[in-house]
């Protein structure tokens, strides 16, 4: 489990990277948030979860789809706009969903996706499913209002349903420290009679061990719990470019957590716990698989212009 984990983290970096790569040379016209930077926050909680257990999402969703699960070529061809995309190449990087695998969607507007995971974990209580509900939040979710009513809906109902924060400490340009009266967001859930625990989000093998204990809460005593993983991304909010030269953040800030980017945690791991050799087959594969994706993804059809109108509300 420790190889896959730390590979999956590498998987994902080399995918956003090639995204990113795409981008900027005009291929991928959608708005693109990468996560690159946290992709442990994903693989580690989520590498705990069965199928059959429900993922809900946020704008910042390519490394929670892949390691649920998702279909990776699909999500490519929807970031393309093709016809084989995920949602039909209608819905671009913030709409990725797959049913296959649970992965209900990812809703751009902060903090809409919060309420269809309560109404998903209380589905499943009043017909009496197993599965557990887990709701990816960002940071700025914090300062929704619906954040706080679903953490009284969900303690109050007994919902088998896991907050995951992803604090990555800046909405777009605005640090923390000028939205939240706190960084401790543990004392939010507290407030609720939710169990909570704040750990670092960088080191995925920690998040495993600590997630796997916290389903285990969760199923036992049918409640909710909250989960705070502080994490950075390197990259601007929406974009392919790197936009440290605006110095919105401190380059001392910059360098502590690109001291502890997964993905060199990552190659450490792997390096020494099975050498080399096996981190350049590893990468290799990884390499030669994503370009064999792309290529074929750039053959497909685009949607059938007649189908615009389809699905849309009137």
């Amino acid at each position: 489990m420790s190889l896959k984990l730390h590979s999956q983290v590498l998987q994902i970096r080399e995918l956003e990277q090639k995204i990113a790569d795409k981008y900027s040379s005009g291929l991928i016209r959608c708005p693109v948030h990468l996560s690159i930077g946290q992709e442990a926050a994903a693989v580690g909680v989520i590498s705990c979860l069965s199928k059959n257990d429900h993922l809900y999402s946020t704008h910042r969703s390519h490394a929670h789809y892949l390691a649920k699960g998702g279909n990776i070529k699909a999500m490519i061809a929807e970031l393309y706009g093709k016809s084989n995309g995920c949602v039909g190449g209608v819905g671009g990087s913030m709409h990725l969903q797959d049913i296959s695998v649970n992965f209900h969607g990812s809703i751009p507007i902060v903090g809409s996706s919060i309420g269809l995971a309560a109404g998903c974990a209380y589905h499943n209580k009043k017909y009496r499913d197993k599965q557990i509900t887990v709701v990816y939040v960002g940071d700025a979710s914090l300062e929704e209002g619906i954040f706080y009513e679903i953490c009284n809906f969900a303690s109050l109902h007994n919902l088998k349903l896991l907050f995951v924060c992803e604090n990555n400490l800046f909405s777009v340009y605005t640090d923390i420290k000028k939205r939240q009266v706190t960084t401790n967001f543990t004392k939010y859930a507290d407030a609720f009679n939710i169990k909570s625990l704040r750990i670092d989000g960088n080191n995925v093998l920690n998040i495993h061990n600590k997630t796997k204990k916290i389903l285990d809460f969760i199923k036992r005593n049918n409640k909710p719990f909250f989960l705070q993983l502080d994490t950075f991304r390197y990259y601007e909010h929406c974009g392919p470019n790197i936009d440290d030269h605006l110095n919105y953040r401190k380059k001392s800030l910059i360098n502590k957590w690109k001291n502890k980017d997964p993905v060199i945690l990552a190659e450490k791991f792997i390096k020494k716990n099975y050498g080399s050799n096996k981190l350049f087959f590893i990468r290799n594969k990884i390499d030669n698989d994503l370009e064999k994706i792309f290529k074929s993804v750039i053959k497909t059809k685009l949607p059938n212009f007649k189908e615009a109108s389809k699905h849309v509300f009137s």
